[in-house]
């Protein structure tokens, strides 16, 4: 197993987000991979790790979901794979406190190479389908809570995340009602809808 720590368009490291490389073990029959084992990965994160969701999506061509987060009671960190397809996959740094408060990591996912995006606790995330029928599997430390739900803009201009809908040639990605009406970062920050 491999850890990256991730680091944002300025080469800045942002504290907590990581890329899992996994050890695939292939031969004539397919392959075998751990994708969850809690000892290891609570030694890894630093901290103890108990899942209580798993969530598994399937997206078409140029769809967008998010960029989604939850706040108290029932925050969420994310593990995200990407099981069939590809996706582009991106985490926003929505820690007040933090030195990177606001800035994004962007990172491409796919079922060849396996990778996971660990996401903790203080970020929203979101993710294009770069295929058709691209599926996603994560798992999360929190229950989905409808009253803790928050969203923010996918394409906030001061956030400038560079989606990658030129090579999907795409002038805008396909979104729920809810994500196209999403708040900018400037709104959640006003309306205290942040992490401290």
């Amino acid at each position: 197993m491999n850890i990256t720590q991730l680091k944002n368009e300025e080469g800045k490291v942002i504290d907590g987000l990581l890329l899992i490389s996994l050890d695939i073990y292939s031969d004539e029959r397919g392959f075998f991979m751990e994708s969850w084992n809690q000892n290891k990965y609570n030694k890894i994160l630093g901290e103890n790790i108990n899942f209580k969701q798993d969530n598994h999506s399937k997206s078409a061509k140029g769809a967008l979901r998010g960029l989604h987060y939850q706040l108290e009671p029932e925050p969420q960190a994310k593990l995200v794979s990407c099981t069939k397809g590809s996706i582009y996959d991106v985490a926003v740094d929505l820690r007040q406190s933090s030195q990177t408060f606001g800035k994004w990591v962007g990172i491409e996912l796919n079922a060849i190479r396996k990778q996971q995006f660990w996401i903790p606790i203080g970020f929203a995330h979101a993710f294009l389908s770069l295929e058709d029928n691209s599926e996603v599997l994560y798992k999360t430390n929190g229950l989905y809570n409808k009253g803790s739900e928050r969203s923010i803009k996918w394409d906030d201009k001061d956030r400038g995340i560079k989606w990658p809908l030129e090579q999907l040639k795409l002038n805008s990605p396909f979104l729920s009602e809810k994500d196209a009406k999403a708040n900018l970062l400037k709104d959640a920050i006003k309306s205290n809808n942040i992490y401290k």
